[in-house]
């Protein structure tokens, strides 16, 4: 015999209350990163990317010549889940591997020149996706907010 349940439910479409979550940042990261990985999907799918593409790619343009175990680091990813993502953006003619001129034995990182034209055509829309949480905030908080997320970065990095 199974015993049935009734309570009653005051808004079905209110927030859930976070529970022992509320003081956790893990959750409400992951949230926000659901949110906006989605988003992300939605805008760089005319241009063939996912979000781990555009972010290894903009890195690498950033930070011509730096090393895939630099470039993972930077990432928060293993090394040998950016293997594959470097591969795609090279079979794309969007990055290459280079002989380090200082370690032969070290590959270093650069983007092409369509490599460049794509990423300035993807920034309006990737910039559109960030927008409004951009507006939610004062330029000062949005500030704070990503010198805050560095700082808990380079805390578990550092770990």
């Amino acid at each position: 015999m199974t015993e049935t349940v009734t309570i009653e439910v005051e808004d079905a479409g209110a927030p859930l209350a976070p529970g022992l979550t509320e003081n956790f940042l893990g959750p409400r990261v992951r949230v926000l990163w659901n949110l906006l990985s989605a988003k992300m999907l939605e805008a760089l799918e005319p241009f063939g990317l996912k979000t781990g593409g555009f972010s290894t790619l903009a890195l690498i343009a950033a930070n011509p010549g730096c090393s895939q175990t630099a470039l993972a680091r930077a990432l928060g990813m293993d090394k040998s889940a950016v293997v594959p993502i470097i591969d795609e953006l090279e079979q794309r003619g969007l990055a290459l591997r280079v002989r380090s001129s200082e370690d032969r034995r070290r590959h270093a990182l650069v983007v092409t020149e369509a490599a460049q034209i794509l990423i300035d055509q993807m920034h309006e829309a990737v910039a559109a996706v960030g927008r409004p949480i951009r507006q939610a905030m004062s330029p000062a908080e949005y500030r704070v907010m990503l010198s805050l997320l560095e700082r808990s970065y380079r805390a578990l990095a550092e770990d």
